[in-house]
């Protein structure tokens, strides 16, 4: 019996003060590798094409900048834990950020 794989996705808000810039990038893709569901990540409320979520180059391609709303998708047996970890990257200042 085969099942669709589980899906999810969340909006959150860029925290870090320059935007999602190579560090915060390089955290979320980090721990977007640790899960086995297919991460995706868009601006939330404009058209257009998603990015793959394990790729720094393609995050940076958002140009999202503080304040920024990024909606999380993923499909997979862990996208419910995959969204909200990811979530928590996004929305948490770095340490020495400033913000």
């Amino acid at each position: 019996m085969n099942e669709a794989p589980a899906c999810c996705s969340g909006e959150f808000t860029v925290r870090h003060t320059l935007g999602l810039h190579a560090r915060p990038a390089g955290r979320f893709v980090a721990l977007a590798s640790r899960f086995e569901a297919e991460i995706e990540v868009t601006r939330a409320g404009e058209p257009g094409e998603s990015v793959n979520g394990r790729s720094v180059l393609s995050l940076l391609s958002l140009a999202a900048g503080f304040g920024t709303r990024l909606c999380v998708r993923a499909s997979g047996a862990d996208a419910q834990k995959a969204v909200a970890a990811l979530g928590q990257v996004l929305e948490q200042p770095l340490e020495g950020d400033g913000g």
